[in-house]
């Protein structure tokens, strides 16, 4: 034992290298530091990480809420908020988009079609009837068209026009080049023209008005006391002629005679007055009994969408049956 040298007493204090790796921590933490402050972080793709990460996890967030969870079974407690996305059936899928969220919103598919909006929110609700009525007021359109192509060349003299309005095709016969001012008698260039209009009505169904229209011009003659007896007159005189060879059912006709009680535009110049001066072919084509309850309740959820068709315009018309009518 006294061979062995004895251990030198250790000096008092801390190790001469521990402020070397004091110093060395402290570098790379400022390093650090400026790099966090250097870069840029997305939070909308930060968020998407971490709530892909918390479902790939199993991670159940639980929301501490004042109101009662809504959701679509008294049974099923458990639900993921979220806006429900429209499906074939009436089942209802839902995705979260709001991991916040603590009401759960949503419509019984078999009424409405719920159409979703850019970042999430709801655009509007609409009514399967829609699509029906877009192709039925394109197929309307579609048959004005067809008249509009047989009748060219009077449309471009000004002598006619054709319009739609809903369900309705109206072919405008202007006085000029139709009648004589003061007369119910049509030009026979007019008679090859509405054997044309003829073949048209003969193809479709639906009702038609004939209207006849003058300015407010005051008329007595001995042939027509007033507006009303010219109006009627040359509505009539038009419906005559509708109905020679006896293609079209007179019983699907209406001839009424309005004087100058609807005018297109105002009775201030001579120009307005002759414009007013008309006969109105009004080929009001029908929509099936089915689809009534549906127009009616589309124009209960969404009047504004209800009056883009121009239904109230079109006086609907419904194929009743017999035992419907009373």
């Amino acid at each position: 034992m006294d061979d062995e040298a004895e251990c030198p007493e250790c000096p008092a204090g801390i190790p001469a290298w521990v402020m070397t790796f004091a110093d060395l921590m402290s570098l790379l933490m400022c390093f650090f530091v400026l790099l966090l402050s250097f870069s840029e972080m997305d939070a909308l793709k930060f968020k998407r990480l971490a709530g892909s990460m918390a479902q790939a996890f199993c991670v159940q967030n639980q929301l501490n809420v004042t109101d009662i969870p809504k959701g679509t079974s008294i049974i099923a407690q458990e639900f993921s908020p979220g806006i429900p996305e429209p499906t074939p059936i009436n089942e209802i899928y839902q995705s979260t988009r709001e991991l916040t969220e603590s009401t759960l919103d949503f419509q019984d598919t078999d009424r409405f079609d719920v159409e979703q909006g850019t970042e999430g929110q709801t655009r509007g609700v609409r009514l399967p009837i829609v699509q029906q009525l877009d192709d039925l007021i394109t197929e309307t359109q579609s048959d004005a068209d067809d008249m509009s192509e047989q009748l060219q060349i009077q449309i471009v003299r000004g002598e006619m026009e054709i319009e739609t309005k809903g369900r309705n095709i109206i072919v405008r016969i202007a006085e000029k080049g139709s009648f004589a001012p003061g007369t119910a008698d049509l030009s026979p260039e007019y008679y090859a023209i509405l054997s044309k209009v003829r073949e048209v009505i003969a193809k479709r169904e639906g009702t038609v008005s004939v209207e006849g229209h003058t300015d407010n011009a005051v008329i007595r003659t001995s042939r027509f006391r007033s507006n009303w007896d010219l109006s009627a007159m040359r509505a009539s005189t038009v419906a005559q002629e509708l109905f020679v060879e006896n293609v079209l059912d007179p019983r699907r006709f209406a001839v009424t005679g309005f004087a100058h009680v609807r005018p297109l535009v105002a009775n201030n110049s001579p120009e307005n007055r002759e414009r007013n001066r008309r006969v109105e072919i009004i080929i009001r084509q029908t929509i099936d009994l089915d689809l009534q309850e549906q127009v009616e309740a589309l124009r209960n959820i969404d009047p504004e969408l209800y009056r883009s068709f121009q239904l109230e315009e079109s006086r609907l018309l419904y194929n009743l049956p017999p035992a419907s009518i009373f």
